[in-house]
């Protein structure tokens, strides 16, 4: 059953990074209140997805040839594109300078600068300029930006991976201004601290723990002294945010991003 409040159900939003972690609680939020929903992601087959009732699409964002053809995949198969939720992202724990010394591999290089910027800013541009494209000439639509508290706030051990949000922020608050005279509006979406993903491998804590001076044990704060509401944010209250950002009840809304935190700032 749809939400006639958000009057989603002819939307066709496509979610990148779709298949896992936040992406798949998207999917299935935009699907629980109506929207035709074409997920993207690296690690998928094509077709039905029977158990959330999105169109699986394989792509990999980073390619200009394989996003152009995706595109046109969902065009086809969905029809003309009202939504992207720019989404998929990566993240590799690396300091600037491995002043300790022990772990030279967290040290931040070339190969792990680009593969974070690859994905998290390439990809968000060639995603967002391929429909884009649709959106203008249809006169309305919305692009929805995925980023991250650490986009405007920093985080240690993690100065690339903020870089490349905070460029997203910066695409948000432009594009809202090259594409509002033509009905589109662009939002950022910016979660804080969250409940489990389930993507975190043991390498990955392993290298967070390092570039943070402390333990795999001691990764996870005292909530009730960095989070006002005392909890980390749920998976699916990203998902609801990014279904109200997609819908008109969110008409006047662009150019800017909602940061969803629980109240955690630095204030």
């Amino acid at each position: 059953m749809s939400d006639s409040w958000l009057a989603l159900d002819s939307k066709v939003v496509i979610v990148t990074g779709g298949a896992s972690g936040i992406g798949k609680h998207i999917v299935a939020g935009l699907r629980r209140v109506g929207a035709q929903v074409a997920c993207l992601d690296l690690s998928v087959v094509d077709g039905p997805d029977p158990e959330t009732g999105a169109h699986n699409y394989s792509v990999d964002v980073t390619d200009p040839a394989s996003v152009a053809s995706v595109v046109a995949r969902v065009c086809a198969d969905l029809g003309t594109p009202t939504t992207l939720v720019n989404n998929a992202g990566v993240n590799l724990p690396r300091l600037l300078v491995d002043v300790q010394g022990d772990r030279s591999d967290y040290e931040l290089n070339t190969a792990s600068f680009d593969f974070m910027f690859n994905v998290n800013v390439k990809g968000v541009f060639l995603m967002a300029q391929a429909v884009a494209r649709h959106l203008v000439a249809a006169g309305s639509g919305t692009i929805i930006n995925v980023t991250s508290e650490a986009g405007s706030e920093g985080s240690k051990g993690q100065s690339a991976y903020s870089a490349s949000k905070a460029a997203v922020n910066g695409f948000t608050l432009s594009w809202a201004k090259e594409l509002g005279p033509y009905g589109v509006r662009v939002v950022g979406i910016a979660p804080g601290i969250l409940e489990p993903t389930g993507l975190r491998s043991p390498a990955y804590n392993d290298a967070l723990a390092y570039t943070r001076g402390t333990t795999v044990d001691n990764l996870s704060p005292d909530y009730a002294k960095v989070i006002p509401i005392g909890r980390p944010g749920k998976l699916d209250e990203i998902a609801d945010l990014v279904c109200y950002a997609a819908s008109d009840r969110a008409s006047y809304i662009t150019g800017t991003t909602l940061t969803i935190t629980g109240g955690k700032s630095r204030g």
